[in-house]
């Protein structure tokens, strides 16, 4: 497996990193077990989730995903050194427990390291901004967090050019430590967010880059193509937003691509983010064995330049 450096950490992530927001969700606990199982012995070793996945479930109360994969981990099955895992803090998890303030932090990383049956998180992130916390109060309770071996490195998701920077600069006056990962949304129909001045700032600062949405919730495996493919789905309101010229011209693009490639569509679309400038590795989910075997070969897929500038195209 082609290891990949995650900016500036120690971690080495294999190409695709597995999107834990199924677990507990879309995918019962049996059903999970078996996935990580197929996805660590096909030589991938790092899973991405969350405190707060997968709250929005009627009957869940958030934290299902990382009890799940502590259970699993507590198996045995994988050496808990060869398993790099991802979670974060912030999203909301009941009154007063949201955001970043420093004391919060300290609340939900006990959390986390319960659930996960753990002892540290490889790699801790902030999922959203804080507007009502100052970056540097945030990174001290992270400078704590790593001094203690709770945590081992720090990035955030969904922060901007702007917002990416100020926290840089925070980390640099105050000598503390900074994000070293950014996960973003980013995907062949989402990319203005990604593309230009937030991507440009990854690379000079050598920040590592995993991808969330990277199959736009499924939308880029082919599956969806009317409203109709989308009624009672678990994810039909997001995948029906994707539905319209632009998403169309895509899947075109995808299939002419699948079908001179011998691939899948979801092999196509995660093989044209590993050869995006500034993104290490994207993330990817599946509910089944079968979608799984689309992930695992997504990272044996190498895209020509036509093909590339076929779908960048359509992507516009």
């Amino acid at each position: 497996m082609d290891l990949r450096k995650l900016g500036r950490t120690d971690l080495l992530v294999a190409p695709i990193v597995f999107g834990g927001n199924v677990f507990g969700w879309t995918a019962d606990e049996k059903t999970s077990y078996a996935l990580l199982d197929a996805f660590f012995d096909a030589g991938f070793n790092t899973i991405d989730t969350a405190d707060v996945y997968s709250s929005w479930v009627p009957g869940n109360k958030g934290g299902d995903s990382e009890e799940i994969i502590g259970k699993w981990l507590k198996q045995g099955r994988i050496a808990r050194d060869k398993a790099i895992i991802i979670t974060k803090v912030g999203s909301e998890m009941g009154p007063g427990k949201k955001g970043l303030k420093a004391n919060y932090i300290l609340e939900a990383v006990e959390a986390s390291l319960r659930r996960l049956q753990t002892d540290h998180i490889d790699l801790y992130l902030s999922h959203w901004p804080d507007p009502e916390t100052p970056h540097e109060e945030s990174l001290a309770a992270y400078a704590k967090l790593k001094e203690q071996g709770k945590i081992h490195h720090v990035g955030c998701s969904n922060l901007d050019a702007t917002q990416l920077q100020a926290s840089l600069d925070a980390a640099a006056k105050a000598g503390l430590p900074r994000y070293d990962v950014l996960q973003p949304e980013y995907n062949l129909y989402a990319r203005a967010s990604f593309e230009g001045p937030l991507a440009d700032l990854c690379v000079k600062e050598d920040i590592g880059v995993i991808t969330y949405f990277s199959l736009a919730a499924g939308f880029l495996t082919g599956k969806y193509r009317t409203k109709a493919d989308t009624e009672g789905r678990a994810r039909e309101n997001r995948v029906s937003a994707y539905l319209d010229d632009k998403g169309l011209r895509i899947l075109a693009a995808l299939d002419t691509v699948s079908a001179e490639t011998g691939s899948k569509p979801a092999e196509v679309a995660l093989a044209w983010l590993l050869r995006k400038r500034g993104v290490t590795a994207p993330i990817a989910s599946a509910t089944s064995l079968g979608q799984l075997d689309a992930i695992i070969n997504s990272a044996k897929l190498s895209l020509s330049d036509e093909a590339m500038r076929l779908l960048d195209k359509a992507g516009e």
